[in-house]
């Protein structure tokens, strides 16, 4: 058992020095830039390395089997009929396929990326409002893995009116490396995007958090990729209209996003830490809804 353990802890070291020791934004940009070439022997070759890494690598609910590139596989579309959406109108959906991290109530602005490391609110997300909107909510870490289904999509029928782009470092943001390093999310790209409903108490804020790797969040509600090479304003006004389940945008690669929901909503019975998740599966469920059945 003792053999075990330390070879464990030894390969967890190993792939954190690999994973994060390394120039992550130069492996970053030259990810960005491999990913796109569009040649027919690079791509396929490349996906066949893949494999051989990720074994959990599914492109059967994908609606091409044919890619371009390592990026056109990266952010493939799913069949029409590969997710059923939670039309449930007490229902906040997930907006990712995911493995569920860290999860909870926000206690005094505080909430943890992991068993042991907490960040506070205020860190991550810089508008007040939001802070103060979220004092004893819930709060949901959605991880991506880089197998995964890279697109994101509307957990509810909302509006989008601003997103809030945060420059940061591309840390990996596996569990080895939440484990190891201190408001991780805090330190990495990021964009906050409120979703206006009908109810302004019950609005839920998705913060898309970058990645190495993967320092490029696309949103469809925008002209301009948000990654390293970004330029334009932190605070991006736009109008965009979404029904639940609607796809909003991508990450290149894989990543996390983190929901937050007010005081008004609960967590859904099912989600727990190392949980699996699909797109369109109940995440929040309206407190006040329930109580008045």
């Amino acid at each position: 058992m003792t053999r075990l353990i330390s070879a464990l802890s030894q390969q967890e070291q190993i792939n954190f020095l690999l994973t994060n020791r390394i120039p992550r934004r130069f492996a970053t940009q030259f990810m960005g830039w491999f990913s796109q070439l569009k040649n027919p022997l690079v791509t396929k070759a490349s996906l066949k390395v893949w494999r051989l890494f990720a074994r959990d690598l599914d492109l059967s609910e994908a609606k091409k089997s044919q890619f371009t590139s390592l990026h056109d596989c990266f952010i493939r579309e799913l069949k029409d009929d590969a997710r059923c959406i939670d039309q449930q109108e007490d229902i906040i959906t997930s907006p990712c396929d995911a493995i569920v991290g860290s999860c909870g109530t926000v206690k005094n602005g505080t909430v943890f990326q992991a068993k042991g490391f907490p960040y506070d609110i205020s860190d991550l997300i810089f508008d007040k409002r939001l802070q103060d909107k979220y004092q004893n909510g819930v709060y949901v870490t959605l991880r991506l893995t880089s197998t995964m289904y890279h697109r994101f999509h509307a957990p509810m029928d909302c509006q989008v009116n601003k997103v809030t782009y945060i420059s940061g470092d591309t840390w990996n943001v596996n569990p080895i490396a939440l484990k190891r390093i201190e408001k991780l999310f805090c330190k990495n790209e990021r964009a906050v995007i409120e979703l206006l409903g009908n109810d302004e108490e019950k609005n839920i804020t998705l913060v898309p958090v970058a990645a190495i790797l993967v320092a490029s969040i696309k949103l469809h509600c925008l002209p301009d990729n948000l990654d390293m090479n970004y330029q334009g304003p932190s605070e991006i006004h736009c109008q965009a209209q979404y029904k639940k389940g609607e796809q909003m945008g991508y990450f290149q690669h894989g990543s996390t996003i983190i929901a937050f929901a007010s005081h008004h909503h609960v967590l859904c019975e099912h989600i727990k830490s190392g949980q699996r998740i699909k797109m369109g599966q109940a995440l929040f469920k309206d407190f006040d809804a329930n109580n008045l059945n």
